[in-house]
């Protein structure tokens, strides 16, 4: 029995996924336009590529969203979850219900720019890795780590420790994500746009923090949200670990 193959669409996202070298890559589609235009296709080593006309990317990728190119590749090979939150002072990403495929590889392609560890989503009610989502995340997922739990307020209790606090991410709450102390561990939930966070995963929450916001509208997107937090937890951590602001620093303790 042959084992199954996925599908990678987009000329950046197949890019990722040959450079990330994770997957088997059984076979590269490529429009003469596409191959004109990105000079990896034509130089990448041992690479199976075919030429076809675009009629055909579009009918074995079954979207016009392809760029031209389009890859048969081995199943995407989730990470452990529990291994991302053992690292020191992680930076992890806990998505609850979002199942927008979009979202999802938005989130992603932030995660992966920010440095942080990983993603980790439930089993159910979520969006899985898709042809769809490697092409939102720009190939961000085909370097970073996602991790699949059963049960997230249980992953969240389970990995608390001294020095990695989990944050719900929530506009309803006072304390501000600028005055909110990223610099060491940190896991960062966000929920569904609309339903939220379950009530459950709340209270697996150490603390909450809100992004201030100063139109008219009272909410963001879930994946722009999540990126403000991601980058400011950079930003905190890239200062923390400069040689001036390093000299003194203490470990919080939980309580």
């Amino acid at each position: 029995m042959s084992a199954p193959r996925e599908l990678v669409y987009g000329r950046q996202p197949v890019h990722e996924l040959l450079r990330a070298g994770r997957r088997r890559v059984h076979e590269v589609l490529a429009t003469e336009r596409a191959l004109a235009a990105e000079q990896w296709l034509r130089d990448w080593p041992g690479l199976r590529l075919r030429v076809v006309r675009e009629r055909e990317v579009s009918q074995a990728s079954d979207t016009r969203d392809h760029q031209g190119v389009m890859a048969t590749c081995g199943p995407y090979a989730y990470a452990d979850a529990w291994e991302l939150a053992a690292a020191e002072h992680p930076l992890i990403v806990c998505l609850d219900g979002v199942t927008d495929p979009h979202n999802l590889g938005a989130v992603c392609r932030s995660a992966e720019a920010a440095g942080a560890n990983g993603v980790v989503i439930p089993e159910r009610a979520s969006a899985r890795v898709t042809p769809a989502v490697c092409k939102a995340s720009a190939g961000a997922v085909e370097h970073l780590p996602l991790a699949v739990v059963a049960n997230l307020a249980r992953y969240l209790d389970d990995v608390k420790r001294d020095g990695l606090w989990v944050w719900a991410v929530a506009q309803s709450e006072a304390t501000s994500i600028w005055s909110a102390d990223l610099a060491t561990g940190a896991i960062l939930v966000l929920g569904a746009e609309g339903s939220g966070l379950r009530p459950g995963v709340r209270r697996a929450c150490d603390l909450s923090l809100s992004i201030p916001l100063s139109g008219m509208v009272d909410s963001l997107n879930v994946s722009v949200a999540a990126g403000i937090a991601l980058f400011e937890a950079a930003r905190q951590r890239a200062s923390a670990a400069a040689p001036t602001a390093a000299d003194g620093m203490g470990e919080a303790h939980r309580g």
